[in-house]
């Protein structure tokens, strides 16, 4: 850069932006020039949106079905989408009407500590043989043959079958076990089976307990909404409440 342009450029003044004037300062800042570009783009869009709409409204044919009118409504001059009523059983349903919030929660809670004492009654013995379970034994090479489980084991060769309660032989000598006959036995079997029944049908009833519980509390809450309705993500189901989405409040 040349002396003469250096000199030039050192003696330009700087011009700055007026402020707003005295005697205008209840009317705010005083605008610049970028904010006047920001409003016009702002402005210019706005109509470029509003001739596009405008246009397809003049295109659009009257008689054409689509498939979400089924879906939604427009209730004075305002779009709604119509949502689907959750899914309920008849005796959820009938709790619902009839029952309040407490009587459920402590039919529920009376369910839980029956089946928690159901369980503690049976051990759930018979469901934890069900299970398939592996125990892996490492033998030398040719002591295939010759191995037996019930002798590794130190147990009755009927109890292997057994996850818990299979004592070793040394205690099963140890026990004075009762004479059972076989019709004894099938009534103990039978019994069994009873309870296994009962604690199958108030484990569904403990789980319709808290749907119904859940849903009455999430009804109860969508009802003390004031500002804003919360937006449904999930539809409820005849296992499940349905999930709502709720605007974040801040709390002062």
């Amino acid at each position: 850069m040349s002396s003469w342009k250096k000199a030039a450029k050192a003696n330009q003044k700087t011009h700055k932006e007026r402020h707003q004037l005295e005697s205008r300062k209840h009317l705010g800042l005083l605008e610049k020039k970028k904010d006047y570009k920001k409003r016009a783009d702002d402005y210019h869009e706005k109509g470029e949106t509003l001739k596009l709409l405008r246009k397809r409204a003049l295109d659009k044919n009257p008689d054409e079905f689509y498939f979400h009118m089924i879906n939604s409504r427009v209730k004075d001059g305002e779009h709604h989408e119509l949502q689907k009523e959750d899914e309920s059983t008849k005796e959820q349903v009938k709790l619902m009407q009839t029952q309040d919030i407490k009587y459920i929660n402590m039919k529920r809670i009376i369910e839980s500590r029956r089946i928690t004492r159901l369980q503690s009654q049976l051990h759930m013995s018979d469901v934890s043989d069900a299970t398939p379970n592996t125990h892996t034994f490492f033998v030398d090479e040719g002591e295939e043959k010759d191995f037996d489980l019930a002798k590794r084991l130190d147990t009755h060769p009927d109890l292997i079958g057994r996850k818990s309660n299979r004592p070793r032989l040394s205690t099963l000598k140890k026990m004075n076990m009762p004479e059972i006959d076989e019709q004894t036995a099938e009534q103990m079997k039978k019994k069994k089976e009873k309870l296994y029944k009962e604690l199958s049908k108030r484990i569904e009833r403990e789980k319709d307990l808290t749907v119904v519980q859940q849903k009455m509390e999430l009804k109860r809450h969508l009802q003390d909404v004031k500002v804003m309705k919360p937006k449904r993500v999930q539809r409820g189901s005849k296992q499940s409440a349905p999930v709502y989405q709720f605007q974040y409040m801040r709390k002062k």
